[in-house]
């Protein structure tokens, strides 16, 4: 395992064989995919990198672009010497992975979504931008408790109580004044993929959690049947950041597919 740091971006890289670039999602860092690494670094190349305003990476003043952050994937990838990978993005990364996709086309063996927010409601997008506001007034432990509790079942917060903390640590360690900008960009940047997503032509995969109502099943359907040939895989009795609770769910779903996809014989 190697550490490093390029440009703005801080990040992990290990393993060896076809890359996998793994993208967080907001208020978290590059350490939340511990439990799909091993799962992954015996067959791929993995890297894990911290978004702009998060982890150890740059934290620049001022509001965000979808751009920004396609532009930060570009220059790692850069970085890095790797011409091509694919993106596996949660949340807002699974958000970043489909514009990364669409934007650098050349640069995408595959693509993974996982519970990602996808044409949302009007109702929907209010309740977003409306936490997004709460954070800019009063900081990220502002909305900390009611996310922890959309993300885990009631059970694993019980049995687990040091996995919340350690979440909890990581969202409350945001910058509060670049925390907000990111925020918007989850609110919002969903709708600019809605149309966009239809001329991505790389295998891919998008997965859901059945009770994940922010990001829905049915989000993760209709967008599977917007972009040609993609699938979707609906994980049972799990919440928001199911790749947490229970790693080996979501893992028998996003390994097979990536290996299939990136190691095929030809």
């Amino acid at each position: 395992m190697s550490d490093g740091f390029i440009n703005k971006t801080a990040f992990t890289i290990e393993g060896d064989g076809p890359p996998v670039v793994l993208i967080h999602g907001l208020g978290l860092e590059r350490t939340m995919w511990s439990g799909q690494v091993p799962a992954l670094i015996g067959r791929f190349r993995v890297v894990r990198y911290d978004l702009l305003g998060h982890g150890k990476s740059a934290k620049p003043r001022g509001a965000f672009e979808m751009a920004d952050f396609v532009a930060q994937l570009d220059e790692l990838l850069d970085g890095l010497a790797l011409k091509r990978c694919a993106p596996v993005g949660f949340s807002l990364g699974g958000m970043i992975a489909r514009a990364y996709a669409i934007a650098r086309p050349e640069r995408v063996d595959a693509l993974v979504v996982l519970n990602s927010p996808h044409d949302r409601t009007d109702e929907e997008r209010a309740a977003v931008r409306a936490r997004a506001e709460q954070a800019a007034t009063d900081g990220p432990a502002a909305t900390v408790d009611a996310a922890l509790q959309r993300w885990f079942t009631a059970d694993f917060a019980a049995a687990r109580p040091e996995i919340l903390e350690r979440v909890r640590r990581a969202i409350l360690a945001n910058d509060p004044e670049v925390y907000p900008h990111a925020y918007r960009v989850l609110a919002e940047g969903d709708a600019a993929l809605v149309e966009p997503i239809a001329g991505i032509r790389c295998p891919t995969l998008v997965v859901a959690c059945e009770d994940d109502r922010g990001n829905s099943p049915a989000m993760a359907q209709a967008m599977a049947a917007s972009i040609p040939g993609a699938r979707a895989g609906i994980v049972s009795g799990l919440l928001h950041m199911g790749l947490v609770e229970d790693p080996d769910a979501i893992n028998a779903l996003i390994a097979p597919f990536l290996d299939k996809t990136l190691r095929a014989e030809p």
